[in-house]
């Protein structure tokens, strides 16, 4: 069984998203569960996550219609307003859609680095547990110290990182990142995703050997227990098709045994958002 635990669906609005400039006219485009379908069929990829890219209750709903009308979405990864004085009923609302796992908030967009940590904020963190609700984080390498204390305060909280957060691939530059990595890693309750990984590097000129370094840090850090692949697709055709997004990690991550691969390619999303009607097994390293 192989999940994409991240990718995302939109029909495309120039006002609303303008974070995909000119020199992304590649995703200038509606990308809908018919594109993605043939992909995954081509890719050996049995299901997948769908992540909100609109911070928007009528993003959630979007994603939630496409979970219903198409079977391989297993899963959906919505927003809400996490400082909304009626947010308790808001969840008790969503909870009602088996499909919809969990939330994220554009971090990485804030002006202020430490958005994550302001009261109103963290005060909405603390309401997720109760319901069952996952929370991804997306943030660039700069936040990591305060990702760190967060993930501290909310310990019975089932957080992923999404994108390794986002490491200077195209720069070549680990080293504080790494530390940063070492540490989060220590919290149980976090994941990582293997994800996003092309669209950090050199978008015209990146080989496979370059993502290794990143690649086994984190699974170093976080044991393959806590790691999973992701796609970042539409968005990662910037500088990859979604071939080659597969053969990265399966290059980087040959040494591996086969039980270690079925984890990291599909048990631990499934296990980590308890996707819907999907009951992953291992037997003698093989899914049944």
């Amino acid at each position: 069984m192989r999940i994409d635990s991240h990718q995302h669906f939109w029909k495309y609005n120039q006002v609303r998203d303008a974070w995909i400039t000119d020199d992304m006219k590649v995703i200038q485009r509606d990308f809908l569960p018919e594109d993605l379908a043939p992909v995954f069929k081509e890719n050996y990829i049995d299901g997948c996550v769908a992540v909100q890219a609109d911070q928007s209750e009528e993003e959630t709903y979007f994603l939630l219609d496409l979970a219903i009308k198409n079977e391989f979405i297993k899963g959906v990864v919505g927003w809400v307003d996490l400082r909304a004085d009626n947010l308790e009923e808001r969840l008790i609302y969503f909870s009602s859609y088996k499909k919809l796992k969990g939330f994220r908030h554009i971090l990485q967009a804030e002006v202020q680095d430490d958005f994550l940590l302001k009261p109103d904020f963290c005060k909405g963190i603390s309401k997720l547990k109760e319901f069952g609700f996952t929370y991804d984080l997306l943030v660039a390498p700069k936040h990591l110290p305060y990702v760190i204390e967060f993930v501290k305060r909310f310990p019975d909280q089932p957080f992923v990182l999404d994108h390794l957060a986002k490491p200077y691939i195209k720069d070549g530059k680990i080293e504080e990142w790494k530390k940063d990595i070492q540490i989060l890693a220590q919290y149980p309750n976090l994941y990582c995703k293997l994800s996003g990984m092309v669209t950090e590097a050199d978008w015209n000129n990146w080989n496979a050997p370059i993502f290794k370094p990143y690649i086994d840090t984190v699974i170093e850090c976080f044991g393959v227990e806590r790691v999973m692949f992701g796609s970042d697709w539409p968005v990662s055709l910037l500088a990859a098709s979604y071939k080659e997004c597969c053969e990265i990690l399966e290059l980087n991550t040959a040494a591996l045994s086969q039980n270690e691969k079925d984890k990291l390619w599909g048990i631990n999303a499934n296990n980590f958002y308890s996707l819907e009607h999907e009951k992953v097994l291992t037997v003698t390293g093989t899914n049944v």
